[in-house]
């Protein structure tokens, strides 16, 4: 198990393994990867000449069983000249890999977007009953400087939260997101 943030992360792993154990018979993986913007997750999974959805898939149903994201698993094989069957593989390849998710140390963390808001005190009022209509967590609120508020949000909040704060202020607010 490695944590991985993009395909080409998830690759270079794969590559380094590869190069690390060559006179291995089979590198099955499947990965897992959260695209933040789109809240999309993309899988991939590879049998690496074993028979069809014999290992790959096995791999990326524990990671799924386990709603991981952002992981690659790997699952290296030498073939020591018993045949399993698809039968075997599937649980040789399913457990091993719930063997290393079992040792593994999983980091559990939310999706969140940052938007600073910033905006003149006559439209506070509205600022802030749009914040409570809203599952935000508030980092800061300063009033030095003219008021602004930090707050955080999951990515999918953030189009409707921008429309409600532009409507509640008169489009008198300045939003500075981060996704």
């Amino acid at each position: 198990m490695e944590p991985v943030a993009d395909q080409a992360a998830a690759l270079d792993v794969l590559a380094g393994l590869r190069k690390r154990f060559h006179d291995a018979t089979h590198h099955c993986y499947a990965y897992r990867l959260l695209d933040v913007p789109t809240e999309t997750v993309l899988e991939q999974s590879e049998d690496d000449g074993e028979p069809t959805g014999s290992a790959g898939a096995p791999i990326l149903h524990t990671l799924q069983h386990a709603e991981l994201l952002n992981v690659l698993c790997v699952v290296i094989r030498y073939f020591g000249g018993s045949k399993l069957g698809v039968g075997g593989l599937i649980r040789a390849y399913g457990d091993t890999a719930a063997e290393a998710l079992e040792v593994s140390d999983v980091v559990r963390q939310e999706i969140r977007a940052s938007i600073t808001i910033r905006f003149p005190v006559e439209v506070n009022s509205g600022v802030m009953s749009t914040i409570h209509k809203f599952t935000v967590g508030v980092q800061s609120v300063s009033y030095e400087q003219g008021p602004s508020v930090a707050i955080s949000l999951p990515p999918s909040q953030v189009d409707g939260f921008i429309a409600a704060i532009t409507e509640a202020t008169g489009a008198r607010a300045r939003l500075e997101v981060l996704r």
